[in-house]
């Protein structure tokens, strides 16, 4: 079975989309990735979107050329961008006839048994009602020590949390390869095993191409939700239209068997 086929037969599907493919020059494919998230709606799956972007999206709108290192300033960006972000999204959505529901979450709300008992039960009535969640980390309020430190972490903490079978990754890089992609030589890798170590593979700490993770942060947050038992795809943000009707893109991480979500 394709990645597409798989994706569009799933029952819950938690996407996750990073910050450079949505903010910036790149905010126009924001249209483009909701009517892939459309199509596994119409298909009968629960999406939830979980969705980076709000600093670099808000840092225009307070006039400044480049993100700040203040935690202050980035907050206040936060707070612009959320914003800002939330509104392109619904505006896409609402050509497909779907509403949007905004979730921000600390890390502190994923570690506190009744805050993560909180979210869960809001997050499962939204899908009960048919909206749409939109997931980000909130910026406005988490410091650097109470932070998930990016957002594919939090993806995989949210399909644990809501028992997903399936995980989508999305980023500005096509698929994991044997290298970083820039690399002479470095081949995709297009299947890993459960439990498959990787050996050989030269999984990167660099940011570069990846947002504000990295090719490990991605490899990290696959593994956690395929032990949790959900299926994960890692692609490109622009391929993933092509990867619904068939074509074989990126990396497929398999599920653990007969793993228990929770």
């Amino acid at each position: 079975m394709s990645a597409g086929s798989s994706l569009l037969g799933a029952r819950r599907v938690v996407v996750k989309v990073g910050s450079s493919s949505v903010s910036g020059e790149n905010a126009g494919q924001i249209p483009t990735l909701v009517a892939s998230l459309a199509r596994l709606h119409a298909a009968g799956a629960e999406v939830i979107l979980v969705s980076s972007g709000a600093i670099a999206t808000g840092v225009p709108f307070l006039k400044l050329e480049e993100r700040p290192e203040d935690l202050a300033t980035q907050q206040a960006a936060a707070a612009v961008g959320q914003n800002i972000l939330v509104n392109r999204y619904q505006r896409a959505l609402t050509t497909h006839e779907i509403v949007a529901g905004q979730v921000l979450l600390t890390a502190q709300d994923i570690e506190n048994p009744t805050h993560r008992g909180n979210a869960r039960r809001a997050i499962e009535r939204l899908l009960q009602l048919g909206i749409l969640p939109i997931i980000n980390e909130n910026d406005t309020v988490a410091t650097h020590e109470i932070r998930f430190g990016d957002n594919d972490h939090l993806a995989a903490l949210v399909a644990r949390l809501l028992c997903a079978d399936r995980l989508v990754l999305l980023s500005d890089v096509d698929a994991l390869y044997t290298a970083p992609p820039n690399i002479v030589g470095a081949k995709r890798v297009a299947h890993v095993p459960h439990g498959d170590p990787l050996e050989g593979i030269q999984i990167g700490e660099s940011q570069s191409g990846w947002g504000t993770g990295g090719a490990s942060t991605k490899v990290q947050a696959a593994r956690l939700a395929a032990d949790a038992g959900a299926g994960v795809l890692l692609t490109e943000t622009g391929l993933l239209s092509a990867v619904l009707d068939g074509a074989d893109h990126g990396t497929v991480f398999d599920a653990a068997p007969g793993a228990y979500l929770q």
